[in-house]
């Protein structure tokens, strides 16, 4: 039998009630949302061939990681969440706010105040009450389960480096220190062992020793979920897919 199609107007009527309906939707095997919203923000999913690893591009400006990931879709089986967003930050209300550090209450409140300084603080209020109502829902949706791995593609500046995550981590294995750019940060520690025996640079953060942040990896480790974010400088391209091929060559889709 035949399934029928999500419509756009599906899509509109469930999406507008977001995370009310996540409990129910198995009553609709059939349905499979092309979108997911964060804040204001929309992030494309995109699906393949009976989707186990899940892989996520978070800050919509980094443009090179968004032509590795969109590029190794078209050969890999997985689900994708792309940011639509061509800026770093999303849209919530009026401001904006980093996507990347919602996903702890103080993150998102620190992301607010930073990136909204004219806010008074109930409108901050009213923004943290909508990214408490979606965030559950977000990461639900994002973070794979029973095992399975979640892979962020990030592209970097000259201000971030693996030497800003060192001092902080649990373990790491700099085989590159000339390139510090390009690394992998991951939560799981079966998958650093792994990863430590590439030629690449590694930490694992599985527990930080700082603040929260509100940053996905932080959630992750919290949730002991697999999570691994492969970083390369922006621009650099063929790094970027080396290392992620070198990641689905070694590790496994289920811990």
């Amino acid at each position: 039998m035949t399934q029928p199609e999500c419509t756009r107007r599906d899509f509109l009527v469930f999406g507008s009630v977001g995370s009310l309906l996540a409990p129910i939707v198995h009553l609709f095997p059939w349905w499979k949302a092309k979108e997911l919203m964060l804040a204001d923000g929309r992030f494309q999913i995109v699906r393949e061939k009976h989707p186990k690893r899940h892989y996520i591009l978070i800050h919509g400006d980094e443009s090179t990681a968004r032509e590795v990931l969109t590029k190794h879709m078209e050969t890999h089986r997985g689900i994708a969440f792309l940011s639509e967003s061509k800026m770093r930050n999303i849209p919530i209300d009026s401001g904006q706010v980093d996507p990347n550090r919602v996903f702890s209450r103080s993150g998102a409140a620190a992301s607010l105040q930073k990136n909204n300084p004219n806010w008074d603080a109930r409108k901050v209020q009213d923004a943290l009450s909508l990214l408490d109502n979606q965030r559950e829902h977000f990461l639900n949706t994002v973070l794979p389960h029973k095992g399975e791995l979640l892979v962020a593609l990030h592209n970097n500046s000259s201000t971030y480096s693996v030497n800003s995550e060192t001092a902080i981590s649990d373990l790491q294995s700099l085989k590159q220190p000339e390139n510090p750019h390009a690394f992998f940060l991951c939560t799981d520690p079966g998958d650093y062992q792994i990863l430590a025996t590439s030629p690449y640079n590694v930490v694992l953060q599985q527990h930080v020793r700082a603040p929260d942040d509100g940053s996905l990896s932080r959630r992750a480790a919290a949730r002991l979920a697999r999570y691994v974010n492969l970083e390369v400088a922006e621009g650099d391209a063929p790094r970027q897919q080396e290392m992620l091929n070198w990641l689905e060559n070694h590790l496994p889709f289920v811990a």
